[in-house]
């Protein structure tokens, strides 16, 4: 699955981690402000970028500020 788009991106993860996600105005919120953020949904976001092929280091994922912060990611490491 390509994760390519920002909107694709925030799509996915609103649709698979069922967050209430405003697109694409909440790329910007800080991931402790999203409603229904919580570590479980960190590593269910980490499970659904790996099983789309997309290997981001865990360390980059926890200084993540926000969800464009995470799609960066995503671009930068595949």
């Amino acid at each position: 699955m390509s994760l390519d788009s920002l909107d694709t991106f925030l799509r996915t993860v609103r649709d698979d981690l069922g967050l209430d996600l405003d697109i694409p105005a909440g790329a910007d919120t800080a991931l402790v402000n999203l409603p229904g953020w919580d570590s479980l949904n960190l590593l269910r976001l980490l499970a659904l970028l790996e099983e789309s092929g997309h290997r981001v280091p865990v360390h980059r994922l926890l200084e993540a500020h926000s969800l464009r912060d995470i799609h960066t990611l995503v671009k930068e490491y595949g």
